[in-house]
């Protein structure tokens, strides 16, 4: 049963609400009585809900996420995002999504909002989009604009690029976190002897990805929540408030770092629960 902990301020205009790996590449950690494979199918009464974690992390970024909403009796697919191109990653969770029976609430954090807003336009199942310390881009927008939109983010310091050689031949890069930078640029309201965890197992994003331009959003068609880290040193939170206003979102604040699903899964959980509760 829902149960509403959010401290909500009112802003105007918005209404203020803001891994394991498994080899074959589709983590779907969790669950339900569901698989993520296609053609399996997901039914509930309550809607299900569909995580995809972003960059430098994993679907175990949402442990504790999963284990509140399963308590709630709510089906839960944590998703592998594979960081490759946001075209391909979002082709890989919409294939994923039209294997799903009923309701979904589909949630990202932080990368994973652009692969979201891709994924779930015109599929008539998604109905709530929660963004969570994540990018809402308008089409043509790619992560690397919206970070660098407004003043704040140090995550262009705090990377380590790894030459990469794409399928085709072409020459690209996969992006770190420096491990020692990792807590301070990251997740600096995390307990350490969990962050140098989370340092080495974070998962690389390509430079190609946050750089290719979204396509038409679904945050156009369908209603989306978010939440906005103030603490955040990668998406800055002006960047975040603005994302949401132009998405009309609902939208709440909490003062966390980028890995909000670490050290807030409460208020996370808080804010996918007040979006299912929107579904009929």
């Amino acid at each position: 049963m829902f149960r509403s902990s959010l401290a909500r301020r009112s802003r105007t205009p918005l209404t203020v609400v803001a891994g394991a790996s498994i080899a074959a590449g589709l983590l779907v950690t969790a669950v339900a009585p569901a698989s993520a494979d296609k053609g399996v199918h997901v039914r509930s009464p309550k809607p299900t809900v569909v995580l995809v974690h972003g960059a430098f992390a994993d679907s175990t970024s949402w442990n504790d996420v999963i284990k509140k909403l399963r308590h709630d009796g709510y089906p839960v697919i944590a998703v592998a995002n594979p960081l490759r191109s946001l075209s391909g990653d979002s082709a890989y969770l919409k294939d994923i999504l039209e294997g799903i029976d009923g309701p979904i609430v589909l949630a990202g954090h932080s990368y994973g909002g652009s692969v979201i807003s891709n994924a779930a336009t015109g599929n008539k199942n998604v109905k709530a989009l929660v963004y969570l310390a994540a990018f809402l881009p308008e089409k043509g927008e790619s992560a690397a604009d919206l970070s660098g939109k407004f003043p704040g983010s140090t995550l262009g310091e705090a990377l380590r690029s790894v030459p990469l050689t794409e399928a085709d031949g072409s020459q690209g890069a996969d992006l770190y976190i420096q491990n020692d930078k990792f807590r301070h640029q990251f997740a600096a309201d995390v307990p350490r002897n969990k962050t140098d965890l989370m340092a080495v197992t974070q998962r690389p994003v390509t430079n190609a990805a946050l750089a290719e331009g979204a396509a038409e959003p679904a945050w156009k068609t369908i209603p989306s929540w978010v939440l906005v880290a103030t603490q955040d040193l990668n998406i800055p939170a002006e960047a975040q408030e603005f994302m949401a206003e132009r998405a009309g979102a609902h939208t709440t604040e909490v003062r966390s770092s980028h890995a909000v699903s670490v050290s807030q899964p409460g208020r996370v959980t808080d804010v996918i629960e007040d979006a299912a509760h929107s579904v009929r």
